[in-house]
């Protein structure tokens, strides 16, 4: 008689997807922070780590695949989506992420962010936005604000920025949201939600550069100013925001107010959030607060379901199975006229 062992999955902790690379960040970059919520996730998650795989293309914050004990791809510059989309769609089984920056996914990268979006592949991305190109040193990049002088830009860059949220929003992706790589907590919250999401999950991380552009969110961002400045989205709650949350956002149309509570406003005025609303209008609208005119909005603006481009492409090959059969490729190739070549 044979006795069959069931082995149980030893639990990881972050340890387990650290890998032996040397970090090669620049000492006080945003970057680790991300890198670091990122592992500390992974084992919350409960997945193998054979069945993870980190890909993603050309810049600084495309490095994080050397760092996770994971599979991953270090690619070329932009074409990451382009990756992750042929092998979610041929493994399934795995969960994908796609790491990349506002130059590799924005400039070179757009064409391709824009269609792994409004597909819905399975995966999750996580783009990382310092308003900078990084690895070569400093030039203005897709997101720069206008005026920025950078070495590319020496009296100032003329190129409108791109939102990195409108674009996704723009696509109808399923899953949008955005977080701070200093705000941890809410860092590592948010992406345990992207990663539980069925469907394309974008992420944008506010990530400074301390060596080529040093405080580009601090206004905001600054732990002193931040309640102020800043307004976190919770589902079904309405906008409130404020050291003392006595500050609030309502809509006059399609334009957002920001309002003092008391008087004659009650959060009964506000605008609630509904992450779940199929027209990605309201959220595209919110994505378009900027601070000083307006707090900047934190936490998930979208998440809506929506089949999935893998699902629906296996679906579509097991109805031609259910019809023609399995098929043979042999007969396949070998059908109608063929030529010999001596």
């Amino acid at each position: 008689m044979t006795t069959e062992t069931v082995t149980e999955p030893v639990p990881l902790a972050r340890k387990d997807f650290v890998s032996d690379q040397e970090v090669r960040w620049c000492p006080g970059c945003g970057d680790y922070s991300i890198l670091a919520q990122t592992q500390k996730l992974m084992p919350d998650l409960g997945i193998p780590r054979e069945k993870i795989v980190f890909i993603s293309g050309i810049g600084c914050s495309s490095r994080l695949p050397y760092y996770m004990n994971t599979y991953g791809f270090h690619s070329i510059h932009g074409r990451a989506p382009t990756i992750a989309t042929g092998l979610k769609a041929s493994r399934p089984d795995l969960q994908v992420w796609v790491i990349t920056g506002d130059g590799d996914g924005l400039s070179i990268g757009g064409n391709h962010l824009l269609h792994i979006l409004r597909r819905n592949v399975d995966v999750v991305i996580v783009l990382f936005n310092n308003r900078i190109y990084g690895l070569t040193k400093g030039q203005y990049s897709p997101t720069s604000e206008m005026g920025k002088r950078t070495k590319s830009s020496p009296m100032g860059t003329i190129d409108h920025p791109v939102n990195p949220l409108s674009v996704a929003l723009g696509a109808e992706a399923t899953f949008v949201a955005r977080s701070l790589d200093i705000d941890v907590h809410h860092l590592l919250t948010t992406l345990d939600r992207a990663a539980h999401h069925k469907g394309t999950s974008f992420v944008e991380v506010y990530q400074n550069c301390n060596v080529f552009n040093d405080g580009a969110f601090m206004e905001f961002a600054d732990k002193d100013v931040r309640p102020d400045r800043t307004i976190t989205l919770e589902h079904g709650k309405p906008l409130v925001f404020g050291k003392d949350r006595n500050r609030g956002v309502r809509l006059n149309g399609t334009t957002p107010e920001v309002v003092d509570l008391g008087n004659d406003i009650a959060e009964g005025d506000l605008l609630v959030h509904d992450e779940t609303r199929e027209d990605p209008a309201v959220a595209y609208i919110l994505s378009r607060m900027q601070y000083p005119q307006y707090p900047v909005p934190m936490g998930v603006f979208r998440a809506v379901q929506r089949p999935t481009y893998d699902d629906l492409m296996d679906q579509q090959i097991q109805d031609a199975i259910s019809r023609e059969g399995e098929g043979d490729l042999e007969a396949l190739l070998n059908e109608g006229d063929t030529w010999t070549v001596e």
